[in-house]
């Protein structure tokens, strides 16, 4: 039976009774998400930095970016793992996060219901924060956990709706750190409760600690590492990543046998336009085009990478041996001594990143290639047969497969 003396409004100080909350509990939570959201931040912004998107617009999901765009750079070749690695950490610590957030706003959540709204200018500024910072860590957790199982519920373009949200939630988490960091320290410091408005005034009895509590926070985070992280390694650690995609499709066994994303059914790839007699690759530069079939592609220069497959989902391969036409020598086909940029087309005729653009430096690197064979078999369909672009450090979805165009050239 509920106290008749216990307020009925979520506004009164004694509506939230659970002797859990309180600032040093809170204070705990915060930082861990200080350090662990500063890390998601960055990483994200170098993962959309990984796109090039100022080289092309194929390659730029969000063109009316504007200033937000300031740091973009050059993406790198060296090392080859980079991209891989970084979003890895990115996509494995957002999961690890969520019980931390979750007790976090649970944490808090007696804040939002405070009257009156705003007692002085320093108070209005932390409240509208606090409302940005809840809306921006829950839509930025809910969009990435939904783009990872490769679930697009949402209205607009994933890359789109994260970029923005990032901006707009880090905004208002530097905001609420620099209005709270005095305040959270002083909370370490002193491991006795301040009396605040997160402290009830007629707590409930005691179940367990602040500290058992930050335990169980601490082990639903290990658990979520534990069922996420295999998805960047292979073997049976990969099927330890129970909440974490795969790679589309079942990859099969042998020499093709590792992680996809889009099989050549779904992408509507026809057989029959792939076929030896059929398929010829386009290839456009300064002195005209060439169009060469599979068979003669190899007849040049044939050379070898071991990289990696690395999706914006998180998940990856390990290093795959590669073989195929260095693509620095396709662009000196037509007429290009040093390599230029170069726009890529598949087979594919709809969807996202069915074309796309490489920088000079990834044309340049010898290790960039038209692959036309992988583990010393031929590619499979899923895995872009005939043949498939292969660059360092680059994301998946530049690594174009069922290519049937290059165009070389200053983009």
């Amino acid at each position: 039976m509920r106290d008749p003396d216990t307020p009925r409004l979520p506004s009164s100080p004694g509506f939230w009774r659970s002797p859990l909350r309180g600032p040093w509990f809170t204070s705990v939570l915060g930082l861990v998400l200080l350090a662990g959201i500063t890390v998601l931040f960055v990483t994200g912004l170098v993962s959309y930095a990984a796109y090039n998107p100022d080289l092309s617009p194929v390659n730029d999901k969000t063109p009316d970016k504007g200033i937000l765009g300031f740091y973009l750079f050059a993406w790198p070749t060296d090392p080859h793992w980079l991209y891989r690695l970084n979003q890895g950490v990115h996509v494995t610590l957002g999961i690890t996060l969520i019980p931390v957030l979750l007790a976090k706003l649970w944490s808090v959540v007696p804040r939002l219901f405070t009257l009156p709204p705003a007692r002085s200018l320093a108070h209005a500024l932390e409240r509208i924060s606090l409302l940005l910072l809840v809306g921006g860590a829950l839509f930025q957790f809910v969009t990435g956990v939904l783009n990872i199982q490769l679930d697009y519920v949402f209205p607009g373009s994933f890359y789109r709706l994260h970029f923005y949200g990032a901006w707009v939630f880090f905004a208002a988490f530097v905001v609420h750190v620099l209005l709270k960091m005095p305040t959270a320290l002083r909370n370490l410091r002193h491991l006795r409760e301040e009396k605040d408005d997160l402290v009830s005034p007629r707590p409930d009895g005691p179940t367990f600690s602040r500290r058992g509590a930050l335990w169980f926070v601490g082990g639903g985070s290990l658990l979520l590492f534990a069922t996420t992280v295999g998805q960047n390694f292979d073997g049976p650690l990969r099927r330890t990543a129970l909440l974490a995609p795969h790679g589309g499709g079942d990859p099969g066994s042998g020499p093709n046998g590792f992680q996809i994303n889009k099989t050549a059914a779904y992408a509507g790839i026809d057989p029959a336009e792939t076929g030896r007699d059929v398929w010829r690759l386009v290839v456009t530069g300064r002195t005209g085009t060439v169009r060469l079939s599979r068979d003669e592609l190899l007849r040049l220069s044939q050379y070898s990478a071991a990289l990696p497959i690395a999706c914006v989902e998180g998940w990856s391969t390990s290093d795959q041996w590669w073989r195929g036409v260095r693509l620095r020598d396709l662009a000196a086909l037509v007429g290009y001594d040093d390599p230029p940029d170069v726009f890529v087309e598949s087979l594919q005729r709809s969807g996202a990143f069915r074309e796309a653009a490489l920088r000079t430096n990834q044309v340049a690197d010898p290790r960039s290639l038209l692959a036309l064979y992988v583990n010393g078999e031929e590619l499979s369909p899923d895995h872009g047969h005939p043949a498939r672009i292969i660059v360092p450090a680059a994301p998946g979805v530049l690594n174009t497969k069922w290519v049937a165009r290059m165009t070389f050239g200053d983009l």
